[in-house]
């Protein structure tokens, strides 16, 4: 986190026009700030404290095209979206008080998933602040712990060097959201107008200085590992790290599984791609973590919902750890060696040190463990005996029809694991879901920003009826902009994944987990949105036909199993290496 200073903790250079000559509002000075940063897409919503800026934005239609949310969250979430299958920041723009704080969840999401965002939002006037003042919030203090820099624009000559700042701080090193709070007199006074570029701060080293002997060190325990194992997380996909990971693995013949972020960092069909990691991943990589002898952990963080227990986890193992982050370091996971840098540089220069080697015997340990799992899980999952839709057939088949090259989209719950579990990847930052914080409501903005932010892919979007009911509102961002959100309901009547845990360790007391639904194809009709409910298996495919083939948004409603559960499972608490295999 970057401390709430004064611009005197940074070192600004300039270039582009110099535009001294004519003065103009901090709200212009704004708009001309975010054309300089590259911005085209901007997701908000317009209110009192921030309409000096919207009323800016009016002259700057054609460069920077506003998305009109139906809901502050869903700009936050839109934004996130965007930034994680561009690589790009997102921005949004919201006013005071309400509007900035429900923009908080979707602050705190970026904040822990490492997703570069820039929330701007109104602020009442300096002479305001303090007085409780109509929408008024102290939204820097609200927001201080979950962003990585948090500044209040006071005066209008300060825009221009804050928005070079927010966007260098959110997009640097380990990325992060970032907030503006903009008072309304800094939007309306004049000021001169100069293209600002920061790119350094003083104290903030964003990427630390990779060091030789670190990369000698764990060089040298993979070559000397019988029985190594990778686990791959989203820093590859942030770092633009996927080649190096490839020839990594490749070289050292080593066995990979990815966390859920991490997923797409590696062509599921990989041959050393070994699955996904964590409660729900697969059984192999999991077990296995129990009996690797070097365990090398590429841009992941040792969330509890991989390592599972801590005092259990890869006891056995050395350990190796390539992060940017160095507050990562040790956090929850004792390292052997810690390898700082970017990922994409690190892991280049100890693939130099590296001996080919093949470990075949160590892969092999795998199969019992997949053949179990497709016994025992998957094709019962794939193709199920009973008469009810499963929600991972219906996962796979939509990922099949794409030709597994769509980016997924998941909101939380059965919905987020099935998914993850069940699409397939082919291409790079082709998964967007909400890992750390676990929001439900996260998809279907998160869905639309995903189509402005790679509008040549298909996006498609997991939800659960619990989660779609969150953030129904933004269909209409959906109809308004004809933005063509492939959306597909696991519709189950049931808060699934919170119905699963009340049947597995609360005997099957159903506490406020069945859902009364309404009728969401009269919704979607509502929305102007075609739709399909599909009840019966052999309605599937064609449904399914049917909305990759329409140009623009389409819901699927899938109705599935209402109690079908999510395995393999490690239950809480339990250790990541004993798994359940059925409910």
């Amino acid at each position: 986190m970057i401390n709430s200073d004064t611009k005197n903790n940074a070192s600004s250079s300039f270039s582009g026009t110099d535009c001294s000559e004519a003065q103009i509002t901090g709200a212009e000075a704004l708009m001309r700030s975010l054309e300089y940063q590259g911005v085209k897409t901007i997701f908000g919503y317009p209110g009192g404290s921030i309409m000096p800026v919207f009323d800016a934005l009016y002259d700057h239609r054609k460069t920077l095209n506003h998305i009109l949310v139906r809901h502050e969250q869903g700009a936050a979430h839109a934004a996130q979206g965007f930034a994680r299958v561009s690589g790009e920041v997102g921005v949004c723009l919201v006013t005071s008080g309400p509007g900035a704080t429900n923009t908080i969840t979707g602050i705190a999401d970026a904040m822990i998933d490492s997703t570069p965002i820039v929330v701007i939002a109104g602020q009442v006037g300096t002479n305001f602040l303090g007085t409780d003042a109509f929408q008024e919030v102290d939204l820097v203090g609200i927001t201080q712990p979950i962003t990585k820099w948090s500044y209040q624009i006071r005066r209008a000559e300060d825009v221009a060097w804050a928005v070079a700042r927010a966007f260098y701080v959110a997009k640097s090193g380990r990325p992060g959201p970032v907030v503006l709070d903009f008072a309304k007199n800094a939007q309306v006074d004049k000021t001169e107008y100069v293209p600002t570029k920061v790119d350094y701060i003083r104290s903030y080293l964003p990427v630390p200085e990779m060091n030789s002997e670190a990369i000698r060190q764990a060089a040298e325990l993979i070559n000397g590992a019988v029985r190594p194992l990778v686990l791959v997380g989203q820093g590859v996909e942030l770092g633009e790290a996927q080649q190096e990971l490839r020839t990594f693995i490749e070289k050292a013949g080593m066995p990979a599984g990815c966390t859920l972020l991490g997923l797409s960092a590696l062509p599921t069909a990989h041959p050393l791609n070994k699955g996904m990691l964590g409660m729900h991943g697969n059984l192999g990589p999991n077990i296995n973590t129990g009996k690797c002898d070097v365990l090398i952990a590429v841009g992941m963080r040792f969330d509890d919902r991989v390592t599972g227990k801590l005092s259990t986890y890869a006891t056995q193992a050395k350990i190796i750890h390539f992060d940017i982050d160095p507050a990562e370091i040790d956090k929850n996971v004792k390292v052997d060696v810690a390898v700082l840098g970017n990922c994409k540089e690190t892991l280049a220069a100890v693939t130099e040190l590296l001996k080919p080697a093949e470990h075949k015997e160590w892969l092999e340990t795998f199969l019992p463990y997949e053949k179990v799992e497709e016994e025992k899980v998957i094709r019962p999952e794939l193709h199920p005996a009973g008469k009810a839709l499963s929600m991972g057939e219906v996962v796979r088949a939509v990922s099949e029809a794409t030709g597994n090259e769509a980016i997924l989209v998941t909101d939380v719950g059965q919905n987020q694991m099935m998914a993850a579990r069940y699409f397939k990847y082919s291409k790079k930052r082709s998964i967007v879901t909400s890992g750390g914080l676990g929001t439900m409501g996260f998809g279907l903005p998160a869905a639309i920003g995903a189509t402005f932010g790679s509008p040549d892919r298909t996006v498609c979007v997991f939800m659960g009826d619990g989660g779609l009911q969150m953030n129904i509102q933004e269909l209409g961002t959906v109809m308004e902009q004809k933005a063509p959100v492939k959306i597909i309901l696991l519709n189950n009547n049931f808060l699934g994944n919170v119905r699963q845990w009340q049947a597995m360790f609360f005997n099957r007391r159903y506490s406020f987990t069945p859902m009364m639904n309404p009728d969401y194809m009269k919704i979607a009709s509502a929305y102007a949105i075609p739709a399909r409910r599909v009840m019966k298996r052999d309605e599937l495919a064609a449904a399914i036909d049917e909305m990759i083939a329409t140009d623009g948004p389409f819901l699927l409603e899938a109705c599935v199993e209402e109690e079908g559960n999510v395995m393999p499972m490690t239950p809480p608490g339990g250790s990541v290496n004993q798994m359940l295999l059925e409910c």
